[in-house]
């Protein structure tokens, strides 16, 4: 059938080096569960800041205690300028295709790790750790599978698992489950579920289990990620089950590949209902595809920010990966006719305003107490008088905001808003300041945003409106328009 954005590809594959993981089936607007608006809270961590900020998305994700990875075909690492982005940009790798069914067993006990382990010491040699991807799935899957008698799949699927998890041993996670569900919530009709029911699922966990007790295993799919739609709520349905069945389930994948300007609101709290259950979450195949003949660069990078901030609000949100490197390797336009540039590096593998606008908020901290170790005043070795701290400037109760550019791109800026306390500590505080001329404000984050016309007010949020004497918190803002250095005033009641 033809294609369009959301639309199910046709069964005819793509060329192996760009062939990618999925089918799709249109994105309804019951499935989007409404549109990104407002900011997400980053409530995950606590910071003063680092020494230095990170140049690197890994490094920035660490900082919050997250990874930042990407996933490479063994049959690219051969593109150094795709391989220099892969190996310094990144801290955790996955295999785009080469540890699927296809190309581990191809044919029946004919196993062909080759590719996979090129992955391997590709990561290793970059300190990158790695997400198996992955075990068990309907596509992708060789001719022999499906020719097995009813009776001989289950031993087949153990025999694969157990091959390949002890094959990679070590390895930090894996999809051993892939895309289990259509669109309706139903179980996909494949050769597993035809011979062993539904509980090939919990079976295949046990197996993965058995061969590598400390790697983390997932179920992965995507359309999951809004809350409360058909696919979503029987994805949350088979974890309850599982883990009620003491099934070794460890972590739920939203794959997460969005059309721009359609990231579900309720991503956030759908991966918080998940991470309830005990579980952990991960962002697994980011990217935001969009017309390659009228680009929204600035749209799809406040895209990236919030899928960020939605990982950074829930405790248990372990990381974010982006599917494939650049817009070069990225599977989108060989599946989506007119649709591409939907990751953070363009075709050169350079930096797309989505990767600044990430980082940025990557290397983004909150600071609520102020540095308990004062700078030295006196020559080593003698003993400093006993004194009070220094006085703060701004009469009691009061607060001041500090406006600090972070970036700016021809259509559009970043900044950063600092609220620092006075003398005595405050309880809530609120920043009023006027737009420029063409000036509005796409994102914001660490504050409740409140625009009439060109006046703005941002108030804080339930986690950062305490502030105790001399203390700080930091919220930010992407806008389109021109920068400009705004008087922003700061009240506290």
């Amino acid at each position: 059938m033809s294609m369009d954005h959301g639309m199910e590809p046709s069964p005819v594959q793509p060329p192996p080096d760009r062939r990618r993981s999925h089918v799709y089936r249109r994105i309804a607007a019951g499935l989007t569960g409404g549109l990104a608006v407002g900011a997400f809270a980053i409530v995950a961590v606590t910071m003063a800041g680092p020494a230095s900020a990170a140049t690197t998305l890994g490094g920035g994700a660490e900082a919050h205690g997250r990874y930042f990875g990407t996933a490479v075909s063994a049959s690219r690492l051969s593109n150094t300028a795709l391989t220099n982005v892969a190996g310094t940009q990144f801290d955790m790798m996955t295999p785009e295709n080469d540890m699927k069914w296809d190309t581990i067993q191809p044919a029946q006990s004919t196993f062909n790790f080759g590719p996979g382990d090129q992955i391997v010491s590709f990561a290793r040699s970059h300190n990158q750790r790695l997400r198996g991807h992955n075990l068990v799935w309907h596509s992708q899957l060789p001719g022999w599978v499906s020719s097995l008698p009813t009776n001989q799949v289950q031993a087949a699927m153990e025999n694969h698992i157990t091959m390949e998890v002890n094959h990679f041993r070590g390895l930090f996670a894996w999809d051993v489950v892939n895309e289990p569900f259509n669109e309706d919530g139903s179980l996909r009709s494949d050769p597993f579920l035809t011979a062993m029911g539904t509980g090939y699922i919990a079976d295949a966990l046990r197996t993965a289990h058995a061969a590598d007790a400390n790697a983390k295993l997932y179920i992965n799919d995507f359309n999951i990620e809004a809350n409360n739609t058909a696919k979503s709520n029987a994805m949350f349905n088979l974890a309850q089950s599982l883990l009620s069945q003491g099934a070794p389930l460890n972590g739920i994948g939203f794959e997460s590949h969005f059309i721009q300007g359609q990231i579900p609101s309720s991503l956030q709290a759908n991966m918080q209902r998940f991470a309830n259950l005990g579980l952990d979450v991960a962002i697994t195949e980011l990217d935001v595809r969009m017309p390659t003949a009228n680009p929204n660069l600035n749209g799809q990078a406040n895209d990236f920010v919030s899928v960020v901030n939605a990982c950074l609000a829930v405790s248990r949100c372990v990381g974010i990966t982006q599917w494939n490197v650049g817009d070069a390797d990225s599977w989108v336009p060989g599946t989506f006719s007119g649709q591409g540039l939907a990751t953070m590096f363009d075709n050169n593998y350079q930096p797309k305003p989505a990767f600044n606008a990430v980082l940025n908020l990557l290397n983004m901290g909150v600071t609520t107490t102020p540095t308990t170790t004062r700078p030295q005043t006196t020559p080593p070795g003698t003993t400093p008088p006993v004194t009070t701290p220094p006085p703060t400037t701004g009469p009691p109760g009061a607060c001041t905001a500090t406006y600090t550019p972070v970036n700016a791109w021809p259509t559009g800026f970043q900044a950063n808003i600092t609220v620092t306390a006075g003398s005595t500590a405050i309880n809530a505080w609120t920043l009023t300041w006027t737009l420029s001329s063409g000036q509005t404000i796409t994102q914001l984050w660490n504050g409740a945003l409140t625009v009439s016309g060109t006046s703005v007010t941002v108030k804080n949020l339930s986690y950062n409106g305490s502030i105790p004497a001399g203390g700080n918190t930091t919220l930010g803002f992407t806008a389109n328009g021109a920068p400009s250095t705004p008087t922003i005033r700061c009240t506290s009641p």
